[in-house]
């Protein structure tokens, strides 16, 4: 299967991703990162997102159990997903984002690998503290909490574009920063976020949209982000 998109360290293909995948694709040699379709009736440019229960997780086990995998998702999917792929996540966080939605917060979970947090830093919780004040003009940030605060990409956030359930830059720079791998890889790649952020932080990344127009928006994102650097 010839790229749809290639460019430095990205590369984007465009199809389904039971396609691509060892076909194209040996997931084992890549660390998988994406937050999947959800399953619960988002409306996708092709993905109908409304399977069965049953089948959506043993589909999302099949797609990340095949080597180590960071999986965003609702906190009570990932108890579910865990149980498909027959493993335990080596560390969850909470991505938090307070809006007016009823759901505030989503979970990242490590499958097969750990991160690193001493790479990355978040801001200090009590930055009044005579102490961290100290530490605040010293130029210096907390260490990675459990918890992430990092808004959702909204409609008046500068960074969005036509998808209807876009992931933040800063969340997928932050996830890539602190996890060690030669090559990323999301295999459902919406609307390039990820693939956006490894390009960033000069990262190896290779990701699989079965959208022709999700791909068109990816690849405009991926140009024009280069141009700026």
């Amino acid at each position: 299967m010839e790229p749809y998109y290639q460019q430095g360290v990205v590369t984007l293909y465009h199809g389904k991703v039971e396609e691509c995948l060892y076909r194209t694709i040996d997931p084992t040699n890549c660390l998988t990162i994406s937050d999947p379709p959800y399953n619960v009736g988002y409306h996708y440019d092709e993905c109908e997102d409304s399977m069965g229960e049953d089948e959506y997780f043993r589909f999302i086990a099949s797609v990340f159990t095949p080597g180590p995998s960071v999986i965003i998702h609702y906190p009570e999917a990932m108890y579910r997903i865990a149980k498909a792929m027959d493993a335990f996540p080596e560390r969850v966080v909470a991505w938090v984002y307070p809006s007016n939605t009823p759901r505030q917060h989503r979970s990242v979970a490590w499958f097969g690998c750990k991160p690193d947090f001493r790479k990355d830093g978040q801001p200090y919780r009590n930055p009044t503290d005579p102490r961290i004040a100290k530490r605040i003009a010293e130029g210096k940030t907390a260490r990675l909490y459990d918890w992430w605060q990092i808004n959702q990409v909204k409609n008046v956030s500068a960074e969005k574009t036509e998808h209807p359930c876009q992931i933040p830059v800063a969340l997928m720079e932050r996830i890539i920063r602190i996890t060690p791998s030669d090559c990323i890889l999301d295999p459902f790649a919406g609307s390039g976020t990820t693939l956006l952020a490894a390009q960033n932080l000069g990262r190896k990344a290779i990701g699989i949209e079965m959208s022709e127009r999700y791909c068109e928006i990816i690849a405009k994102r991926l140009v024009e982000q280069a141009q700026l650097v």
